[in-house]
């Protein structure tokens, strides 16, 4: 599990660097500006899903199921928040209605929370 959750930091972090120099070029000029700040706000919290999963995988020990459960939920989460926010950004541009993907959004985003909250129990029960 730790070297997934270090892949999956790496492979979020990196795809994040391309879809925002993507979104700061080629987006700018076909997007209006409310759709190119979802967008954007997709990148951001991707990046910090990066950095999440890449420190928790040097901290963390994968000893317990909590600990595999704070990476799969911020994997996962991260999915569902960033390329729900990614398509519906682009659905205007594409000509289609992809509104079936709003409920999506917050529950990747609770599941970002999670992740946190458990980071947060781990690091009370350990006193880190």
């Amino acid at each position: 599990m730790k070297t997934i959750t270090l892949i999956f930091g790496a492979v979020y972090g990196m795809v994040s660097v391309i879809l925002g120099a993507f979104g700061a070029h080629a987006l700018k000029k076909i997007l209006a500006v409310e759709r190119l700040e979802s967008f954007e706000t997709g990148v951001r919290y991707q990046m910090y899903a990066a950095f999440f999963l890449l420190i928790i995988g040097y901290i963390l020990k994968f000893e317990t199921s909590a600990e595999k459960w704070t990476s799969i939920l911020m994997i996962a989460g991260t999915f569902l928040f960033s390329v729900s926010i990614y398509f519906l950004s682009m659905q205007d541009y594409w000509g289609m209605n992809l509104k079936f993907l709003g409920p999506i959004t917050p529950l990747g985003g609770l599941m970002m929370i999670l992740s946190w909250g458990m980071l947060i129990f781990y690091f009370a029960k350990n006193r880190i």
